[in-house]
């Protein structure tokens, strides 16, 4: 055929088409499906993270829960291992023993065994003589046969508290359903991502694919809602197994989520108690009980961090947002979202700080094209260019941190000594302050001393100065795995930090910031521990984990040497009355250790004076005789010179530390800690007057 494609070429040539028409065909992903593919965005990399995040983020959600009601916290977190033959009686599967064990990762040949068993005997015995000889071991191995990929471990997470439970129709979607929930407002939260336990029923559901199980009720229900589900990942909705309510005898009010998960206890444990011990020192107001449940018995762990105030934080308050904060996106949705008629009226309803008369200010600015009357819906994408434009340029007030709500300098100083029990500690908490129109506010306590806190070396301190001259490109990775000897304790809107601390904010300004040898504080004996609290409407997260805070912000870096420096004031003046103290007991030492001298030469010029006296070598004044005639009939003695001259000692060094007393202001006598509860737990009428180190509760 001339001119045209024979048939068999136009065949062809559809068959071609077809299919790249089949591969260039668009696919979506359903956010749930997103976050089960990249979990380690959401800190779920491997099983032990898993756990970790888990009970980190049922934890959360449980204080957030409390606190919305005004609740003190009661929050029971349980572990309980469940091994392979309970897990599959739990999934329906029937143990089998294996048939072709060549098949499997963990096999060995019998020549590999021998040569293991060897090798294992021979470590065994080196172990031995070095017990013996009294050297220090070296941490044995992990073979090969405990190792193999299928061995997995499984573990139920339980988390009950007493908050204000969930509404029985929207529990579902709550935990079904990425992305939906009631924390997506301006306003400070402790959850990164907003997924909270639904993030660990993905990970359930790709470990075990059991279902979740909820149990909750609201104040003044009457009834306990009971629901088992999972999620439908690709299509991202709730799977409902079953929803139904149940009789409230015990009145009681909160959640109980129950999960099971592929997890990792023995290599996350210590990060899961520290978690949990760093959530009790931001948190004093709160109650925890934290158990382990192996199947070992031996291996059980029970952990009771005990309430030990009653006061509160403020809720944080929702708020709107700052002209210097928003976007493009933003200004279009606060467009599309508003209720408001009017371009005027919108300016000074849906930003802080502007008022009235700045908005139409801003307006004339904007140029002829806009008025304040303008209908708020007509604005074009074109203007709202021009908005954007003129809001990055225009000054407006900062925004105040009233909208904040920081653990208070009370409950941190509480949390420490209560936790830590160190010699000293000192705290303060910054003014609000802003970055990229979002407020914040920087608390930091410092302590001297304590239980479970390391002390530094000379050679730690060395090996980090190093790494700072070398300015290595993974200088942040290094100082991350270094054990530095000041301790540091991190938290973003009331969370503990544990990972990635090398490159954070506070890690930085601690260890190269401050001259701690100029508070009297030396870095490389005394055990230092620095708390830094920072709250925000938005934290300003580096990396995928959003574990640590950058240094590269200089408002916050500022802030966090600044507080860090007033609480080392404050150690420094009580550091230099303990010094002084220690030179007083140190001259009253000296003083004291030659009395007996003293007092033996003494006696002796008056024995001599006596003797003089009664052969009348030489005569003495009328107090002189009275008083040598007191030695010669024994009423002074050697012994009752050395009483007189001890007593002395002490009444001058009375006087002294009367005098330093005095002028300083400062009457030290001993102390111990006293805890004071709520006396009725009803009683509500009464007015809280705080100050950094105390609470005073008037009740009505």
């Amino acid at each position: 055929m001339a001119g045209g494609d024979s048939p068999a070429e136009t065949k062809k040539g559809s068959s071609k088409t077809s299919k790249n028409s089949k591969e260039s065909t668009l696919k979506q992903k359903s956010p749930a499906e997103f976050f089960a593919e990249n979990k380690n965005i959401a800190g779920f990399d491997n099983p032990g993270k898993s756990l970790y995040t888990t009970v980190r983020e049922l934890v959360e959600n449980a204080l957030d829960s409390s606190e919305s009601i005004s609740e003190l916290p009661e929050v029971e977190v349980t572990i309980e291992e469940i091994g392979k033959s309970k897990f599959n009686s739990m999934i329906g599967l029937i143990d089998r023993e294996r048939v072709d064990t060549k098949l499997y990762d963990d096999y060995e040949t019998d020549k590999a065994r021998e040569k293991r068993l060897v090798k294992e005997a021979r470590a065994s015995e080196i172990q031995a003589k070095n017990l013996a000889s009294g050297k220090k071991n070296k941490e044995p191995g992990v073979s090969r046969v405990l190792k193999a990929r299928g061995e997995a471990s499984y573990y139920k997470v339980t988390c009950r508290d007493n908050g204000k439970g969930m509404p029985h129709d929207d529990i579902p979607n709550m935990f079904g359903r990425v992305l939906s929930g009631t924390k997506y407002g301006l306003k400070q939260t402790r959850g990164k991502f907003g997924l909270g336990a639904k993030m660990a029923l993905i990970w359930s559901k790709m470990s075990t694919g059991l279902p979740i199980e909820i149990s909750s009720s609201m104040k003044s229900q009457n009834y306990v809602t009971f629901c088992r589900l999972d999620i439908d990942i690709h299509r991202n909705i709730p799977h409902i197994h079953l929803h139904e309510k149940k009789a409230n005898k015990e009145k009681w009010h909160g959640a109980e989520i129950q999960v099971v998960i592929e997890g990792n206890w023995t290599t996350y444990r210590s990060k899961i108690l520290h978690y949990m011990r760093q959530m009790a020192v931001i948190t004093p107001y709160a109650q925890f009980l934290f158990r382990f449940i192996s199947e070992t018995p031996e291996k059980n762990v029970t952990v009771k961090f005990t309430r030990r105030t009653d006061v509160m934080p403020p809720i944080p308050i929702e708020t709107k947002h700052h002209p210097s904060s928003v976007d493009l996106l933003l200004i279009k949705r606060l467009v599309t979202d508003t209720s408001k008629k009017t371009l005027l009226q919108f300016l000074q309803n849906e930003f802080v700080n502007i008022n009235k008369n700045l908005a139409a200010r801003l307006i004339g600015e904007m140029g002829p094209d806009f008025s304040p009357g303008m209908a708020v819906k007509s604005v074009t994408s074109q203007q709202m260019v021009r908005i954007h434009q003129l809001f990055r340029q225009a000054k407006f007030d900062d925004p105040s941190g009233d909208c904040l709500s920081p653990a208070g300098e009370y409950n941190l100083r509480l949390g420490i000594i209560k936790e830590l029990h160190p010699d000293m500690v000192a705290t303060h908490s910054g003014s609000a302050q802003v970055f990229e129109g979002h407020p914040f506010i920087v608390e930091a306590g410092v302590s001297v001393g304590g239980r479970d806190v390391k002390q530094a070396s000379h050679i730690l301190l060395l090996f980090i100065h190093l790494i700072e001259f070398l300015d290595l490109e993974n200088k942040s990775d290094l100082l991350d795995v270094i054990p530095s000897g000041i301790n540091i304790f991190r938290f973003a809107n009331r969370i503990p930090l544990l990972f990635e601390q090398g490159g954070d904010v506070v890690t930085r300004t601690a260890l190269k910031r401050i001259n701690w040898n100029s508070y009297k504080i030396n870095q490389t004996q005394d055990k230092i521990g620095v708390f830094v609290s920072i709250v925000s409407t938005k934290i300003p997260f580096k990396g995928t984990g959003k574990e640590y805070i950058g240094d590269d912000i200089s408002e916050i870096a500022t802030a966090v040497k600044s507080a860090i420096q007033q609480c080392c004031i404050q150690l420094k003046s009580k550091i230099v009355k303990r010094l002084q103290a220690r030179e007083q007991q140190e001259r009253k030492r000296s003083l004291s250790r030659y009395i007996p001298d003293a007092t033996g030469a003494v006696y002796e010029v008056l024995k001599q004076m006596t003797e003089e006296h009664t052969k009348k070598r030489k005569r003495y004044k009328e107090e002189e005789t009275a008083m040598l005639e007191k030695v010669s009939k024994l009423i002074i003695t050697k012994e009752t010179l050395k009483e007189k001259l001890a007593e002395h000692v002490e009444q001058v060094d009375y006087e002294m530390a009367l005098e330093y007393a005095t002028q300083s202001g400062v009457s030290e006598e001993p102390r111990e800690n006293i805890y004071l509860q709520q006396l009725n737990p009803n009683h509500s009428n009464f007015i809280d007057l705080h100050s950094p180190t105390f609470v005073f509760r008037l009740i009505l």
